[in-house]
């Protein structure tokens, strides 16, 4: 009783808060004839005040981001062409990545060398999480186990590292610069601003459910080295 007790408080932790993600964009994501342009529109004329012309508005079929390799703003099709609180609020969080990016700020800089870490990272993790089930036949002795459990902590750990390195970055680009300029702008109306607030809130922890799995992950292998 207790082990499903715990199962389903460790699900709500997982589910919930990417639940309430999708449900905020969505609440909020119906075209709105009293917004003056769409989610790109907005992009495009925030970049341009910030003085960066040479940064794209692209869409997107891999959701909402900003590019820093390719130095560009990729908008999902429904933020791109949409005229929507969700629209409005999502582009200018993802123009302050690139304000992030163009000012050389410290916490995106640590964020972006911890997520060109984490790549390479992630393609070892990969193969070795299929080839650990053969490796661990093959070690016959509790320290190359012991060792083997070691390497996949240490794999996981570069993603929680990303993890909480993102968390900052998301936060001042959802409410110490997107949020102020909205506000300042008048790009919405004063009602308008919990609304977007929310959908602020959820463009900023939109990687919260994957960091949970990697942490449940991670707690996993700690537990089997114990």
């Amino acid at each position: 009783m207790l082990f499903a007790v715990l199962a389903l408080l460790l699900l709500a932790v997982i589910v919930l808060p990417q639940f309430w993600v999708r449900h905020t964009l969505a609440k909020h994501g119906d075209d709105r004839p009293d917004i003056p342009g769409t989610g790109g529109e907005l992009a495009r004329h925030l970049l341009d005040r910030f003085s960066l012309p040479d940064v794209p508005v692209e869409t997107s079929d891999r959701g909402d981001h900003y590019d820093p390799q390719a130095r560009a703003v990729r908008l999902s099709g429904n933020v791109y062409s949409g005229r929507s609180l969700t629209a409005v609020a999502v582009a200018a969080h993802e123009v302050s990545h690139a304000v992030q990016h163009a000012n050389g700020e410290r916490s995106f800089r640590a964020w972006q060398g911890l997520a060109r870490f984490a790549m390479v990272t992630d393609k070892a993790a990969g193969i070795f999480f299929i080839a650990a089930p053969f490796l661990a036949i093959l070690a016959r002795t509790p320290m190359a186990l012991v060792a083997l459990l070691a390497v996949g902590v240490g794999l996981l750990s570069v993603r929680v590292l990303v993890t909480l390195a993102t968390l900052p970055v998301e936060l001042d680009a959802s409410f110490g610069k997107a949020l102020p300029v909205l506000e300042r702008g008048a790009y919405v109306s004063e009602t308008d601003m919990p609304a977007v607030r929310s959908v602020l809130k959820a463009a900023a922890l939109t990687y919260l459910a994957a960091a949970l799995i990697t942490l449940v992950d991670l707690a996993r292998w700690v537990r089997l080295l114990r």
